[in-house]
């Protein structure tokens, strides 16, 4: 856990794959907010509160693919979409999103014989 963490270093603003926490210190759930959107990544978030309805609002405020209320950020089910937006993410995998983003849809016809078209 990185506590005291700054704009100024590395790991305020890049993407970190390791078991790292950084801990920035704000003043209430508005700057939380400004804190979690200013990033150019958001494949997933987390929001601890004893109020799981005022969480619940802050989370759909926070700019992320994924944002977990009161556990994990690593939580992953295979009938959840899971995917980021901004530089973590384009599309989703699992679930019914997984088909739907990678799956074209086309339609082909096979005409044998003549045909007459009404005029």
């Amino acid at each position: 856990m990185l506590r005291g963490v700054t704009p100024a270093m590395r790991i305020h603003s890049e993407e970190s794959f390791g078991p790292v926490a950084s801990v920035i210190e704000v003043d209430g759930a508005e700057e939380a907010i400004e804190v979690a959107n200013d990033t150019e990544y958001g494949l997933s978030a987390g929001v601890f509160s004893r109020d799981a309805a005022a969480a619940q609002q802050i989370a759909q405020r926070i700019r992320s693919g994924i944002c977990h209320i009161n556990g994990a950020t690593v939580h992953d089910e295979p009938q959840m979409p899971f995917g980021g937006v901004g530089a973590s993410g384009w599309g989703r995998l699992g679930s019914r999103a997984a088909l739907e983003e990678f799956t074209e849809l086309r339609c082909n016809t096979v005409q044998s014989g003549a045909r007459h078209y009404p005029i």
